[in-house]
């Protein structure tokens, strides 16, 4: 069988209608392929911000360089300290956890040891009661015991508490402590600073 011969117009014709065809074929396929919407840049560069949030952290106490610092969101309290030159001898790194996460706006009080901190208790005395006030985050038992109503165990149980919670950050959170109610509180409050 023999094929009847075309033109250079016809043949001309049929290529364009075959060019026509695969073009529309091709946006119909890749149209079915392409089902997850584009999010626009500024969406983009809005979920990378929000992936290096920055939290502002004071950093203060028994630190080589007290101040405030930009840590990243899900820092700890040790790369705080690190910040902040990291802690010097007198530091009683024992009353912080540092491995707490921290919150925009936290404050990091890094206390000083016991044995560094001004003797609590007058000596040579004959009275029991401390003559300057008690830092609760870094007295030793014998310190709280020398307080009035404060008996060697009521000593521990605040060393224990701030073991457990971290350092005291008022008076008021002595009110958690077993043993202490509001009477006893009261007594305290001008004796004691955290």
């Amino acid at each position: 069988m023999q094929l009847p011969e075309i033109s250079r117009r016809q043949a001309l014709a049929l290529a364009l209608l075959a060019l026509a065809l695969l073009v529309v074929a091709g946006k119909l396929i890749g149209s079915r392929h392409s089902s997850a919407p584009v999010k626009p840049r500024a969406q983009l560069l809005g979920a990378s911000a929000k992936s290096r949030a920055l939290l502002y952290v004071d950093v203060s106490g028994a630190v080589l360089r007290p101040g405030l610092y930009r840590l990243p969101d899900g820092a700890r309290v040790n790369d705080a300290l690190v910040k902040a030159g990291g802690a010097t001898g007198k530091a009683d790194l024992t009353l912080i956890n540092r491995a707490a996460t921290l919150t925009d706006g936290e404050q990091v009080l890094v206390p000083v040891k016991a044995s560094a901190a001004a003797p609590a208790v007058a000596t040579g005395s004959s009275s029991s009661s401390p003559t300057a006030p008690v830092h609760l985050n870094s007295a030793t038992a014998e310190q709280l015991d020398a307080l009035p109503g404060v008996g060697p165990a009521t000593a521990q149980r605040i060393i224990d508490y701030r073991t457990a919670n971290g350092a005291f950050k008022s008076v008021d959170e002595l009110d958690a402590v077993s043993g202490i109610g509001p009477a006893k509180l009261a007594e305290l409050r001008d004796l004691v600073v955290p």
